[in-house]
């Protein structure tokens, strides 16, 4: 399984990022609280060069809330600041507000003894698609203004949107880059929805999620479908997707029961859930 997708309106959407760079003072790069490495775009870094930023882990609603302290504090460990938020329901905005002030202090300080008088911040959200950067735009906003959907490449243009005096920001459509080198990000980009579900094999996804949740969350699948934990454990998982089949009157309806099954991991009916450990980076650091 191949997992590619890097449609034309995201090099453009690049180009315009870089080309709004010198308008910004700050970068509020996304990341899904559930893959906080594999849904970190690994160009951003060198297209925003020296400009301050701060990594927003979105959707901790949905992530294993152990693993989202461990995400942030390695990403703080690598001089980055970081920061875990519930854009949906709007929790985290103000400790954002107070992060970007303490990473923009000294340049507000070198405005300052200038005797530059003080403004909004300028900040830019970017992002891989469907990690919640419109949603993020509308909670700051204080209504629907950036447009969202449960689905990648809903936003097609960048827009600025003002919060109050404190905030201007700008919107950008979401960004992959053109090829994953490793397939396992790609893998995990597509079980957290970040990749057109068109473009994918399901029932490959969905058996490539549930065999992580066995290993790494045992007996949460048997607790959403009413399963003995031998029958989670005992079995191939496409028997076990087959059985679930069953158990819910789908019958040899493997695709449905994939569908169903994938769309419940990301809508957190199967738990709080993180795909990927920071330990497994760090290792896979020490081993380069």
């Amino acid at each position: 399984m191949t997992i590619q997708w890097y449609p034309g309106h995201m090099a453009k959407a690049k180009r315009q990022f870089k080309e709004k760079l010198n308008l910004v003072d700050v970068v509020y790069e996304l990341v899904d609280a559930r893959i906080p490495y594999s849904s970190k775009n690994p160009d951003i870094e060198e297209m925003i060069g020296n400009k301050p930023h701060i990594v927003v882990l979105m959707k901790n609603d949905l992530a294993d809330p152990k693993q989202t302290k461990e995400w942030v504090a390695y990403y703080e460990s690598k001089g980055i600041p970081a920061i875990s938020i519930n854009a949906k329901l709007g929790q985290g905005l103000k400790e954002v507000l107070k992060l970007t002030k303490e990473v923009l202090e000294p340049l507000n300080k070198k405005r300052r003894d200038k005797g530059m008088k003080p403004r909004a911040v300028r900040a830019v959200c970017v992002g891989i698609p469907n990690v919640g950067k419109s949603t993020l735009i509308n909670r700051f906003a204080g209504k629907n203004i950036a447009q969202t959907g449960n689905k990648p490449g809903v936003t097609k243009a960048q827009q600025w949107i003002k919060y109050g005096k404190e905030l201007e920001l700008l919107d950008t459509p979401g960004i992959l880059w053109p090829k994953f080198e490793d397939q396992e990000v790609g893998k995990r980009l597509a079980v957290t929805g970040a990749i057109k579900d068109t473009l994918l094999h399901i029932d490959d996804i969905t058996l490539y999620a549930m065999e992580y949740l066995v290993n790494e969350y045992p007996g949460a699948i048997a607790k959403r479908y009413k399963l003995d934990r031998e029958e989670e454990t005992n079995q191939t998982m496409p028997d076990l997707l087959m059985h679930i089949s069953h158990k819910r009157g789908f019958r040899e309806d493997y695709d449905r029961a994939a569908e169903m099954i994938l769309h419940e991991i990301r809508n957190g009916q199967l738990g709080r859930l993180t795909f990927e450990k920071p330990e497994d980076r760090e290792s896979d650091e020490t081993d380069d």
